[in-house]
């Protein structure tokens, strides 16, 4: 009897040993590079918080913000390594990883407003960008708005010709080269954490960024004018660990596709509702002179920019530059 006995036992404690490991959640690190109170950071723990509900419980989810995990140039190696799980990249950050397709985001004035990009992000142009990520090892699930961005030195910029010589920030991007060049700046590659920094040394004279970023960074401090180009958009894409997501149970993986949607819904409503209050918050500082630019001005400013869709057809292919003009309507060469 006493093997018998033993085995039952052993049985017993087997089961709860499986059982305690199945309700062990599921534990995905999302890392990200801004501040909570951004756009991106509260979508972030949106995120979290419907994704723990929905699928009740069996996934925990650990927001990393600020760069607290992984810097910019490190976050994409650390997410295909499984270090984390799931990252919101800027949409510039893919075309360092080889899929150039996604640089047409950064192309300057090509979407005129919220409408048109929607009409891209939401639809076929949309998803297959998303597509082209899986061969890198990465899922792209969604596309998050910050925002569209404006210019920042310490000397106003209204034309063209007042951005020659200033050494200007930009993310890792041949598209946002071109466009500094095209203005006669300097481009200068850098980590989004180490900008400010490098603003109030003199070590870069401006920068663009979506108002949010540029106050809750408090670049604003740093930065004696702002001018609102809106020439650029600036968003993410709300990425996973490709062989992470398709082992996912396909249960799990639905609340989190649910949880993913409704988070979504919720980042694009915010973000010109941010941006608008982050705009404010500068204004009532009393550090930074916002200047908004005329139609003559805009126009100019068009037209310096314009040969850089040219310019990077052969880098991010003209078809899909062209399906976006078809898309949305909308030229900015004509």
């Amino acid at each position: 009897m006493k093997p018998l006995v033993s085995l039952a036992v052993a049985v017993v404690f087997g089961v709860a040993a499986l059982s305690a490991q199945a309700a062990d959640p599921i534990m995905i690190k999302f890392s990200h590079v801004v501040a909570p109170d951004t756009p991106k950071g509260k979508a972030a723990e949106k995120f979290k918080e419907l994704a723990e509900a929905k699928t009740n419980g069996a996934v925990k989810i650990e927001v990393y913000p600020n760069s607290t995990l992984y810097k910019d140039k490190e976050e994409m190696e650390a997410l295909q390594m499984g270090a984390v799980q799931m990252l919101a990249p800027s949409l510039a950050k893919f075309g360092p990883l080889g899929v150039k397709e996604f640089e047409v985001f950064d192309l300057p004035y090509i979407f005129r407003n919220y409408e048109d990009l929607h009409k891209v992000t939401e639809g076929e142009v949309g998803k297959s960008l998303l597509d082209k990520l899986e061969k890198k090892g990465v899922k792209g699930l969604a596309y998050w708005d910050n925002g569209f961005k404006v210019m920042s030195a310490n000397k106003p910029l209204k034309m063209p010709d007042d951005y020659k010589g200033l050494k200007m920030r930009i993310q890792s991007s041949k598209v946002l080269e071109a466009q500094m060049r095209a203005l006669g700046s300097n481009p200068q590659v850098m980590p989004f954490s180490e900008t400010y920094q490098a603003l109030q040394t003199g070590v870069v004279d401006g920068t663009e960024n979506p108002p949010s970023n540029l106050y809750t960074q408090k670049m604003h401090e740093v930065q004696k004018h702002v001018s609102l180009t809106n020439h650029g958009y600036l968003g993410y894409a709300v990425i996973a660990n490709r062989g992470f997501w398709e082992k996912l149970d396909p249960a799990v993986r639905t609340g989190l596709e649910e949880a993913l949607k409704e988070a979504t819904d919720y980042a694009n409503q915010i973000a010109k509702e941010e941006n608008d209050k982050s705009l404010e918050a500068v204004k009532a500082s009393g550090k930074t002179e916002i200047y908004t630019p005329t139609e003559d001005e805009v126009k100019a400013m068009q037209k310096a920019l314009a040969p850089v869709h040219a310019e990077m057809s052969d880098r991010i292919g003209k078809e899909l530059i062209d399906s976006i003009y078809t898309t949305t309507g909308f030229d900015p060469a004509k």
